[in-house]
């Protein structure tokens, strides 16, 4: 199951992430592992169920322009 979150940061930074869901850990992990994923739980990413829809990161903001396999082309990067 794909799911869309807005992944918000301490900065007030905004970002609309697809987040992709898996029945067990090991698909989850294989897959974290290609695309050099991010782990989301939604009880301490969601304040517990309270934030629906919202993503609340703790790290630090840092553009992402490679993502596993795939990657943005030089041309449309800031």
């Amino acid at each position: 199951m794909t799911r869309h979150a807005t992944a918000i940061w301490s900065n007030g930074k905004e970002e609309l992430y697809r987040l992709h869901c898996f029945a067990d850990p090991a698909s989850a992990e294989a897959f974290r592992d290609h695309f050099n994923g991010i782990m989301f739980d939604p009880r301490k990413d969601r304040a517990d169920g309270k934030a629906r829809g919202a993503w609340h990161r703790s790290e630090p903001w840092q553009k992402v322009s490679d993502v596993g396999p795939l990657s943005i082309p030089v041309s449309l990067r800031d």
